[in-house]
């Protein structure tokens, strides 16, 4: 059974692997930190994003720790299901790389905004859960192709950012009444992935840590893109020096998901645009 378990996790995406690290976190918090005499979660500090500036001086990485923790089985699951959600659409316009990356570090900088904002407030909060990370891949999909289209039972068809209105207009709402903390992450983790979209259209790739520190590598980006023309309303993101010609044809893709459905799709357009979002 444990050979077959690690046959199926080394052959999953990064989507299912995201997945299973969560969930594996999770189990072994129940057995090591879960009071049944309670029926709570007694994590030690040294894992959860306290909005102590002390305490995170002392314990710098749970910046990183905080986004693998749940603090019941609801929520993990509500989180995992926004998770697959949200990353299986990013997979269709970006690469597993890139999901990845932008995952850890929409974790992390809905971290340090959830520092920032509640060291203003004067507030007392610990953080734990992955919903910081799980907003800027829904968003940094959203800012990309807000327009796309998305059929949801006894609803209809429903455009991709109505739903992001939804988590957001759901969160301005709540902020007065609870979980003020985990609200200011998922802002925090909105706008990177709204950030991460918004660069990388101009040539900036913020995730790509390598990338980033290499100014001459952004110029000749700009340089070499500045005559692509935009596609619904928004521009090329060939940071992997993919071919315009590639390119091109997953714009008119997409041009024909928003204009009739992704079932209008011919057999060989899902499996190109299934292919790309691989690569």
């Amino acid at each position: 059974m444990i050979d077959k378990l690690l046959l199926k996790y080394r052959t999953a995406d990064i989507i299912n692997k995201i997945i299973f690290w969560n969930i594996f976190v999770f189990v072994v918090c129940i057995l090591f930190f879960f009071s049944f005499k309670s029926l709570q979660f007694s994590l030690p500090n040294y894992f959860v994003l306290s909005s102590s500036l002390d305490s995170f001086i002392d314990n710098p990485w749970t910046v990183f720790t905080y986004m693998w923790l749940h603090n019941s089985f609801l929520h993990l699951i509500f989180n995992l299901i926004v998770f697959n959600f949200s990353a299986t659409l990013f997979l269709t316009f970006f690469s597993q790389k890139q999901l990845f990356r932008l995952y850890v570090l929409g974790g992390i900088f809905s971290g340090l905004f959830y520092l920032f904002i509640t060291y203003f407030l004067h507030k007392s909060f610990n953080l734990i859960g992955a919903s910081g990370a799980i907003m800027s891949v829904l968003i940094a999909t959203t800012t990309f192709s807000p327009n796309f289209p998305l059929k949801i039972p006894l609803i209809g068809t429903v455009k991709l950012w109505h739903i992001a209105l939804f988590f957001i207009f759901i969160d301005v709402i709540q902020l007065p009444f609870s979980n003020l903390g985990g609200r200011i992450a998922h802002f925090g983790g909105a706008l990177f992935g709204f950030l991460f979209v918004f660069l990388l259209r101009k040539g900036i790739n913020i995730i790509d840590w390598v990338e980033f520190f290499k100014p001459n590598k952004r110029s000749t980006f700009n340089k070499k893109n500045k005559n692509l023309k935009t596609v619904h309303k928004t521009t090329y993101y060939n940071i992997d020096n993919k071919t315009l010609v590639k390119q091109k044809k997953i714009d008119e893709i997409l041009d024909k998901i928003s204009a009739s459905g992704y079932n209008s799709l011919t057999k060989e357009e899902k499996e190109f645009l299934f292919n790309a979002s691989k690569e």
